[in-house]
């Protein structure tokens, strides 16, 4: 896979997606990528369940700002603003 020279993006089929914050600890990361990816799984198997699709898109972008690949750009912020966004997304997944 592609990366940018600054390790900020990952390049597939020409077009640029925003890497996971580097700064993320293993076991954070592990259990972030869990919740996205039963969040995924969620809002294939909800189809035609409005509120359940929209439950599951929710989890999904939560699991994906914890990872840093959306909302503020993690490299724009301090390590405490960070860590408080993987704590947040995760106080959320897991609750």
């Amino acid at each position: 896979m592609e990366r940018t020279d600054d390790g900020r993006y990952v390049v597939v089929d020409g077009r640029r997606w925003r890497t996971a914050d580097p700064a993320l600890p293993a076991e954070v990361r592990e259990r972030l990528l869990h919740h996205l990816g039963v969040a995924r799984s969620a809002v294939r198997s909800a189809r035609g369940d409005d509120a359940a699709v929209a439950a599951a898109r929710a989890r999904v972008q939560a699991a994906k700002t914890g990872l840093g690949e959306r909302g503020p750009a993690w490299w724009e912020q301090d390590d405490a603003a960070r860590r408080t966004r993987w704590e947040q997304a995760l106080r959320e997944l897991d609750g």
